[in-house]
């Protein structure tokens, strides 16, 4: 056989490829009807006899290479996609390789795998839900999509930067405001006022930027359903909610009496603090103008199998030392470890390292109980820091690098 691949000759004997039928030159090799033979090859030359392939010759010489010795060999600086790509074209299977290439060679795919996927995701984490030419045609689309670069792009012009820097400003002071409140001194009066001034300010301009995107959305469930715009929507309704139960508590007072009015109050002001308390998640709103903060959170998806790991395992430390420590201190008079759920709080922090040093062991075994817990938490801490820092910086300088 005469083949030609890419320019490049090559020969090789009929009863060397016919060995291997259902490869494209072994049956190349086997046929002997004209036409089957021109469907295997891109054309024919009569008068050389050969068959030309418009394929890579560089890969064909490890293809040229698996006829006359058996094996099929893979080099390290082969792209796996590229490689794969044009076996499968010459009709040869991976299993023709040595066990050792192809255990390397499937893990080269598994990482170019991951990374393309982590590749696609990153850029679906900077992709916004809309895009300018999702405006055209539609009802006040020139007024829509102005709105949408005044709030969603901030490199458009002068006032969207404006704009996001005020919404970070407003996160910011709406925080200050909401720890301020919980200061003794401000609770007067006068403070008092102050901060329920500055909240409303910020639920109005909170309020308007989450009502601007809903208007400059072009489909209310794809704005409803994205993560960042569940955030915005939380960062207001305490607002809301909080003024919609004082409301309810003053209609209370008019038609109950006073028992049960005390009672009402008391679970509204329960309730009342704990929606108060909701206003922390405004803070996630800093997500959408900050790198950082993405960068973050799309590091916990990638890692949350060692994530979950990680807590397994503390779990698993907490849970066998409290019991070793119960079981080497339970006889001790005046002890705090009476039982093992007491001994959960000491475990726990002497594997954080942390060691408040308000439960401590009295027994020479107990120590070195303490002491083995000491240092499995040492080892536990250092296992997972260096991967999740390292995939940390290595997808906030892909974010960087996309924005």
């Amino acid at each position: 056989l005469n083949i030609n691949v890419g320019g490049k000759l090559f020969h090789i004997a009929c009863k060397v490829v016919a060995r291997y039928p259902i490869t494209r030159l072994g049956k190349l090799a086997i046929y002997t009807d004209p036409t089957k033979k021109m469907q295997l090859c891109d054309d024919y030359s009569v008068q050389k006899n050969e068959y030309f392939f418009d394929r890579d010759p560089s890969i064909f010489y490890y293809i040229f290479h698996f006829y006359r010795s058996g094996v099929l060999w893979i080099m390290d600086e082969m792209c796996p996609s590229n490689f794969v790509e044009e076996i499968e074209y010459w009709g040869i299977h991976l299993k023709y390789s040595q066990r050792c290439c192809r255990i390397l060679f499937e893990e080269k795919q598994d990482e170019l795998s991951e990374y393309l996927k982590i590749q696609k995701e990153l850029e679906a984490e900077l992709e916004p839900l809309e895009t300018a030419e999702q405006f055209e045609g539609k009802c006040l689309g020139q007024f829509r999509k102005m709105i949408w670069n005044l709030i969603e792009n901030p490199y458009s012009s002068v006032p969207a930067k404006i704009i996001a820097v005020m919404s970070s400003f407003f996160v910011l002071i709406s925080i200050v405001g909401m720890t301020l409140s919980t200061v003794e001194e401000m609770k007067h009066k006068t403070g008092k006022k102050w901060m329920e001034q500055l909240e409303m300010i910020c639920a109005i301009f909170f309020t308007s930027e989450y009502l601007m995107r809903l208007i400059s959305s072009s489909s209310f469930k794809k704005f409803l359903r994205a993560a960042l715009n569940a955030v915005d929507l939380v960062a207001i309704l305490p607002f809301y909610i909080q003024i919609l139960f004082e409301n309810l508590d003053e209609g209370d007072t008019l038609y109950h009496e006073e028992l049960h009015k005390m009672e009402n109050v008391s679970k509204l002001g329960k309730v009342l603090k704990l929606i108060k308390l909701m206003r922390i998640f405004r803070i996630l709103k800093l997500a959408r103008h900050s790198t950082g903060l993405r960068a973050f959170g799309f590091t916990m998806r990638q890692c949350y199998q060692q994530v979950c790991c990680l807590l397994l395992f503390i779990a698993m430390g907490v849970f066998t030392f409290s019991a070793l420590m119960h079981s080497v201190e339970h006889d001790v008079p005046g002890t705090n470890f009476t039982s093992i759920p007491y001994a959960w709080w000491w475990a726990a922090v002497s594997l954080s390292t942390v060691g408040y040093g308000d439960t401590v062991p009295d027994t020479v075994l107990g120590r070195m109980v303490a002491f083995g817990c000491i240092s499995f938490g040492i080892i536990l801490n250092g296992m997972p820091i260096s991967i999740l820092y390292n995939k940390f910086s290595d997808y906030y300088a892909k974010l960087k690098a996309h924005e």
